[in-house]
């Protein structure tokens, strides 16, 4: 019995590696395309990026990775990645997610602007954000395994490359719509 329980530790801990690889690999082929869209087509801009701890809201917390390519003048995006709900989220657009749910999230629109907030709080003002060169705002699908090919939640989402909430203690770099703000590793490049 000992041998079950050591081999079923050793397999769950070894899923978590292998994850964040494939992950990670996922990103550098999203940005690599990225870059020979923007070679190919214009000024195309891409990015990447790892967050992992967006929250801020009463409830939840998710961890994200992924990137793409994006132009604002044109509309253009592709652009997508992992993402797992790390605590349950019981407000928003991502309600019902739970602690070790979500597989992967991807774009259905390029968006203008948005207007967000990190806490949700009443008493915190509204922040805008723009997509330009080094900031992307996302209309992004988010899915859960057992959903298949339809989206579990539609929700906004900000990535920048620098804070988007300087009233917020330490760096805002990445939000998500009904879940909240956290630091991230980003990268932009055309």
């Amino acid at each position: 019995m000992s041998k079950t329980s050591t081999g079923s530790r050793k397999g769950s801990t070894m899923q978590t590696p292998l994850r964040l690889s494939l992950a990670i690999a996922g990103v550098f082929l999203i940005v690599s395309f990225g870059a020979s869209a923007a070679v190919a087509g214009g000024p195309n801009t891409g990015f990447g990026f790892h967050a992992g701890d967006v929250a801020g809201f009463p409830t939840g917390e998710v961890a994200l990775t992924g990137g793409g390519a994006f132009n604002s003048s044109t509309g253009f995006v592709h652009s997508g990645g992992g993402f797992t709900c790390t605590s349950d989220v019981n407000q928003g657009f991502l309600t019902g997610c739970l602690a070790g749910q979500g597989v992967r999230w991807d774009t259905a629109a390029l968006l203008s602007s948005t207007m967000f907030k990190c806490t949700g709080a009443a008493t915190e003002a509204l922040k805008p954000a723009t997509t330009d060169d080094d900031t992307v705002v996302l209309q992004a699908d988010f899915y859960r395994a057992g959903d298949g090919i339809d989206e579990s939640f539609s929700a906004q989402m900000i990535v920048s490359a620098s804070d988007i909430a300087d009233d917020v203690q330490g760096v805002q770099n990445v939000w998500v719509q009904g879940v909240g703000c956290g630091t991230a590793t980003v990268h932009f490049g055309a």
